[in-house]
């Protein structure tokens, strides 16, 4: 069944130039996809790459800038350029366009990332076409989304829209990169996000974007943790897109069994910003995982960064890997106190309100497995 509210991205490649600038045939393209979305009465949400790239011409470099600063000054120029472009390809359709742009604390702080939603609701409300994208002109790299594809796995699961489709230049995931690997097998469908695929990944395709697979991936998982399906493929001739949302696409599609997380545990799990560690043994990592537990003081090897009570924390298992995150309900120096011994005596060390460091109800798990699950 079709969703009736979907995520698509469009990365730096599909709008502009190899050299920069944009190529107002492709944003008209786009344009044109999107429209026939909109029109069957779907709620279409845009996350758009291209700020830098349409800018960096305009205000005189003759390169991609490296700069941040220089990043930045082309970004407040193309970003004016990109939503011009836009308004005037939607236009034609009849659709009015909004501007939404974001750093990571809009997400991070949950009273921000509410009023984003009721603002984003409304919009749709009035059938309005939200585009989003980085506000690349303010956002210093310790508050950046490492691409755009995350972003729209964070809008994607911000809104619960019921698919997310990022489209590039590939048409879907390949076990080697198929430019240089003749042999390279095409992967038609992914069920679970391993090692594996990650490794596979290759880096960025073009001169003017800065994502490749690697970060498709990784905004795959993000969207399938919050039970959203995902599509990452091409869309280059006229009903492209609309065979992607009907399941015959030209990529890769994404399954998630699971169920759309709670506004809670979606923040928890992928928009606030962890302040520390706690490294579990096996036993707590099994009792996280599969057990549905809550973490007790018994299974912690130690902590790490200085945090509080009421932080959010990524917990890592006993080799390193992140098995989720959750609310501390201890501070740091707690759980330094308490680490590997019973509950009985965890609460005669240290005063806290309740013996769980982190309760169930405050948990998310996000691991990366090791065994891939994929259909060629």
């Amino acid at each position: 069944m079709t969703a009736q509210r979907i995520v698509v991205k469009i990365g730096s490649s599909s709008l502009t130039s190899d050299e920069g600038g944009l190529n107002r045939d492709k944003i008209r393209f786009v344009a044109n996809e999107l429209a026939a979305l909109h029109a069957s009465g779907m709620q279409v949400l845009l996350v758009t790459s291209g700020a830098i790239a349409a800018g960096f011409r305009r205000i005189g470099y003759r390169a991609r800038p490296k700069l941040v600063h220089e990043k930045q000054a082309a970004a407040a120029v193309g970003q004016a350029l990109l939503m011009e472009a836009y308004q005037e390809a939607f236009a034609a359709h009849g659709i009015t366009v909004a501007q939404i742009l974001l750093t990571r604390p809009d997400f991070g702080n949950r009273g921000r990332s509410q009023n984003a939603r009721r603002t984003i609701e409304e919009l749709l409300k009035q059938r309005v076409l939200p585009i989003f994208n980085e506000n690349d002109s303010v956002a210093v790299d310790e508050l950046k989304f490492s691409e755009n594809d995350t972003l729209s796995a964070l809008v994607a699961n911000l809104v619960k829209a019921g698919g997310l489709y990022i489209l590039t230049d590939m048409d879907g995931l390949y076990t080697a990169d198929p430019r240089k690997a003749p042999d390279a097998v095409k992967i038609g469908r992914v069920d679970i996000i391993s090692e594996e695929l990650y490794r596979i990944a290759s880096g960025a395709g073009s001169s003017v974007g800065t994502g490749g697979m690697r970060s498709k991936i990784e905004a795959a998982r993000i969207a399938m943790q919050g039970g959203i399906p995902t599509f990452v493929g091409r869309a280059s001739e006229p009903g492209d897109l609309l065979s992607a949302v009907q399941g015959e696409g030209k990529g890769t599609y994404f399954t998630s069994s699971l169920q759309s997380l709670s506004a809670k545990k979606h923040w928890i799990g992928f928009l606030a910003v962890p302040q520390g560690t706690i490294v579990v043994d096996a036993g707590a990592e099994t009792a996280l995982l599969r057990g549905g537990k809550s973490l007790l003081p018994a299974g912690i090897i130690r902590a790490e960064g200085d945090f509080h009570s009421g932080d959010v924390v990524e917990v890592a298992g006993p080799e390193g890997g992140i098995l989720g995150r959750g609310v501390s309900q201890y501070d740091a120096w707690q759980i330094t106190a308490v680490a590997g011994l019973g509950s009985e005596e965890a609460m005669r060390r240290v005063e806290v309100p309740r013996v769980e460091v982190i309760h169930r109800d405050e948990w998310v798990a996000t691991p990366i497995l090791k065994e891939a699950g994929s259909r060629e």
